[in-house]
């Protein structure tokens, strides 16, 4: 007897047998309400499953599997996640043993509301059970290391202060995807109206952004969405995301149009083996043009959606390269950004320490061409939301964003905030110049290069405008450059940037007026190079000297005199015979690159024919130079 009421008892206090289930609860009811949520589960009844559990926890507040399963639904159809933790804090607080799932589960929870501390109690608690698989204490020891970052980043949150950009670009429908050229003067950016995305530009005058239109009926369409763009620092160029299109390649391909004038030519697919059957997207490109980085779902990667890049060669976009394990996670990364000074990009991540959601980070190159562990921007731009993508000014100084958490004028709007010092990229300024005619002041389309000085790596490479004749390139600080402006019939134009040491980020402004080839027109050499007072070519005389080999043998019947010039400091004999000397270099690599020497001669005119007051260094820098002048044709 007395053993048959200790079992008694113990079923009396534990649980309750109904059929082959075992449950917390002895109340029929409630376990009638349970079995028919079950039933409803079956037939994908969402609805009124959660309806049965609701009420069966009415019936027994202490009904643990009741609380789990609601919790569970509720998680999976993405519903209120407050009310989802108080449901599994009930099941911990009811039985802490009932299932080490419900941790995890609600540890990620409190991830997603900010809930730091307690998110970080209840998954170090998961990770103390025996026998987690693999795939779940990496999942789980994931979410510590963002709780554990983000209880750091709250004490220590970076400047923040974002601005909306104004009712001439944002409305009450959503606009998202803002990039803008590199003299800050366009912005371009998706807007999406009853579920269809198309461009819109806004341009500036006076520092105030004039009111948004439509950006081209040659690239936006009636039934497709056009979106996730990359403009060229010139503005000249546009890459975009285009989705299902007749020409497409797979759901969603890349795509490149160029300006012509005020309007834009039709795109063009860049096609294999750039784009392929599966997802790309999400483009942005070098301020050389030479490089495209973009998001694919491609095989070959390290997770989900990863972060690549492709390679313009002579044959056209190469194929893609994965940007490897110090980008890409086994998680999610997207909306690159690469900067103009082309070492430092951006993009989000869920994979890497943040905040919960998608966060941004910031990699940068090393000198070995590598990308870096990338860094977190912190909080408050990061939060326990998810962060898609930003943009930046070529100086670096202010960031363009989008968001529907900040009080806008409806939907999703575009905002800019001044970047903090530690995840700014590097300085970075631009030339912007106008290619005339010298004598009829007419605009031309003219190739335009910048090389590297150092090594002679061209960094930009294209044409000036027909209509305009403009062009504008970035460059980037503790470099220096060389240009070069040539169109057939004219005499070519050098100029010098020096970026070494240049603390500034204003821009070089130039008008440039092409002389036609004709006795007597000259040409100053700035990127011809010696050492004080020597007359060996420096190395960094090398582009410039191919430009004037190439300039004469495209123009075989021309023939040049070579003169070196001096400022007026020290002995004037040792000036003429340095000019001279300097000047005979030059026609001795011109030999020894097979030009006929009876098409050359050489001169030293010393201090004699300054071009500028020999009043200071700056003006005295002018005057040493060496020149070139057509003396016959």
């Amino acid at each position: 007897m007395r053993k048959f009421t200790a079992i008694l008892s113990l079923i009396l206090i534990s649980v309750f047998c109904y059929g082959q289930q075992i449950y917390s609860t002895r109340n029929k009811a409630a376990i009638k309400y349970y079995v028919e949520a079950n039933q409803r589960l079956d037939n994908l009844d969402y609805d009124n499953a959660i309806a049965n559990l609701r009420t069966a926890i009415e019936t027994d507040d202490q009904f643990v599997e009741a609380h789990a399963l609601l919790a569970d639904i509720m998680r999976q159809r993405r519903l209120n996640p407050v009310n989802i933790i108080e449901e599994y804090k009930k099941v911990l607080s009811l039985n802490p043993d009932f299932s080490r799932a419900t941790y995890l589960n609600l540890g990620e929870l409190e991830l997603s509301q900010a809930r730091y501390q307690d998110a970080l109690q209840h998954i170090e608690k998961y990770l103390t059970f025996p026998s987690i698989s693999p795939k779940d204490k990496a999942r789980a020891e994931k979410l510590a290391k963002d709780c554990r970052f983000s209880i750091n980043a709250l004490s220590h949150p970076v400047s923040f202060n974002p601005t909306n950009v104004g009712p001439a670009v944002n409305t009450t429908a959503d606009e998202y995807s803002p990039v803008i050229t590199a003299d800050e003067k366009t912005v371009i950016f998706t807007r999406q109206i009853n579920a269809n995305e198309d461009f819109y530009h806004s341009t500036k005058t006076d520092s105030v952004w004039q009111k948004a239109t439509y950006l081209s009926a040659q690239i936006n369409t009636p039934n497709f969405n056009e979106g996730s763009e990359a403009i060229s620092p010139d503005g000249k160029y546009l890459f975009f995301t285009g989705c299902n299109r007749p020409d497409g390649m797979g759901r969603c391909d890349i795509y490149i149009v160029q300006k012509r004038g005020d309007d834009w030519d039709r795109p063009f697919n860049l096609g294999s083996p750039l784009n392929t059957s599966g997802w790309e997207s999400q483009p942005s490109i070098s301020s050389d043009g030479g490089t495209l980085y973009f998001v694919s779902n491609r095989p070959g990667g390290y997770g989900g959606y990863d972060i690549w890049k492709s390679k313009l060669g002579a044959k056209g976009w190469g194929t893609p390269e994965n940007l490897g394990p110090t980008v890409n996670t086994p998680y999610n990364e997207q909306s690159p950004f690469i900067h103009p000074d082309d070492s430092t990009l951006y993009f989000c991540s869920d994979g890497w320490p943040g905040m919960g959601g998608q966060d941004l980070f910031v990699s940068r190159l090393n000198k070995d061409g590598k990308w870096q562990t990338p860094d977190n921007l912190g909080y408050p731009i990061n939060s326990n939301g998810n962060e898609t993508g930003l943009t930046l000014t070529a100086n670096g100084d202010y960031a363009f964003f989008s968001s529907n958490k900040l009080e806008g004028l409806g939907g999703f709007d575009i905002y800019s905030f001044k970047m903090p010092g530690n995840i700014r990229p590097k300085s970075v300024t631009y030339v912007k110049g106008y290619v005339f005619d010298a004598e009829t002041k007419n605009p031309l389309e003219a190739t335009v290069e910048i090389v590297a000085l150092q090594d002679s790596k061209p960094v930009y490479q294209n044409y000036s405008s027909a209509a305009q004749g403009d062009f504008l390139a970035t460059l980037t600080s503790d470099r220096n450059y060389g240009l070069n402006i040539s169109k057939k019939g004219y005499l070519f134009y050098s100029e010098n940037f020096s970026l070494v040491g240049y603390k500034s980020n204003k821009p070089f402004n130039i008008q440039v007026l092409l002389q036609p080839i004709e006795v007597g027109n000259k040409v100053v050499l700035r990127n011809i190079f010696f050492d004080t007072n020597k007359f060996d070519l420096k190395a960094e005389s090398r582009s410039e000297l191919q430009e004037l080999v190439n300039f004469l043998a495209y123009n075989p019947s021309i023939k040049i005199e070579i003169s070196g010039h001096t400022d007026n400091v020290g002995n004037d004999e040792l000036n003429q015979i340095l000019s001279e000397n300097r000047a005979k270099a030059v026609y001795e690599f011109l030999i020894s690159s097979k030009v006929d020497a009876a098409r050359l001669q050489f001169k030293g005119y010393g201090k004699s024919q300054p071009i500028s007051p020999n009043d200071s260094e700056e003006s005295r820098s002018k005057n040493r130079r060496t020149e070139f002048k057509i003396v016959g044709k």
